[in-house]
C-alpha cells in the first residue's frame, strides 16, 4: 500500500528499472494546487493487450513475482488520481518503453501526502542496475519568492561519479544532505 505519493512514484520507477531500461527520465512539477509526475523509460515496453490488462489489480505477468497473483502499482495510481480529481495516462510500445503520467490534485482532502522527495530520490537513485536516471524537479507558485532557486535536475551518473562508493554510510548521509539542500527554500 502507498502511504504517500512518493511511495507511489518509487513503485512506478522500480517498474521502469525492472523493465530493463537503460534510461529513465522522471519529471516532477509542483504548483500550489497540483503535482504532475511523468516517468519515461526505454525498457521492454508493453503490447496493447498487456497495456489494457495492467489496470486490473488481479493481473500480473508472473515474471517479476512468480508467486504473486496481483499487481497493484498501476491500479493504485489510477484509483488515487480518479478518486481525488486528478488524471493519468500510460503509453507503451514493445521494444521502445513506457511513459506513465499522473496529475494529483493537492487541494483534494483525500489526496495522500506528498512524502519526502529527498528520501524518494535517494531511494530510486540507489535501485540496482546499470541505467541512467535523470530527475527534474520544478516548483512554481505556492508563495515561492524565487522559483528558479527551487528547480533542479539530478543525473544518476553524475551523483555516482561525484560520490564514489555510493553505498558507504557516510556517502549515503552526504547524498541525503545534498538532496535535502536542493529541497530547501533557499536552494542551499
Amino acid at each position: 500500500m502507498h502511504y504517500t505519493l512518493s511511495d507511489m512514484i518509487a513503485d512506478l520507477t522500480q517498474n521502469a528499472v525492472e523493465a530493463g531500461s537503460s534510461y529513465i527520465k522522471i519529471d516532477i512539477q509542483e504548483t500550489a494546487n497540483d503535482l504532475s509526475v511523468h516517468i519515461c523509460d526505454n525498457g521492454k515496453g508493453m503490447s496493447e493487450e498487456v497495456l489494457k490488462r495492467v489496470t486490473n489489480p488481479f493481473y500480473t505477468d508472473g515474471v517479476k513475482h512468480p508467486n504473486r497473483k496481483v499487481g497493484l502499482g498501476i491500479p493504485f495510481l489510477i484509483q488515487t488520481v480518479t478518486e481525488t480529481g486528478g488524471d493519468w495516462n500510460i503509453s507503451s510500445k514493445v521494444g521502445e518503453g513506457t511513459t506513465v503520467s499522473a496529475r494529483f490534485d493537492l487541494t483534494n482532502i483525500d489526496t495522500p501526502p506528498i512524502g519526502s522527495f529527498p528520501r524518494l530520490f535517494r531511494q530510486i537513485l540507489l535501485l540496482s542496475g546499470d541505467y541512467e536516471m535523470v530527475i527534474t524537479r520544478i516548483r512554481a507558485g505556492a508563495g515561492i519568492a524565487d522559483p528558479d532557486m527551487r528547480n533542479y535536475t539530478i543525473t544518476r551518473s553524475e551523483v555516482f561519479d561525484a560520490l564514489g562508493d555510493i553505498y558507504l554510510a557516510a556517502t549515503l548521509s552526504l547524498l541525503g544532505e545534498y538532496l535535502e539542500g536542493l529541497e530547501s527554500d533557499s536552494g542551499e
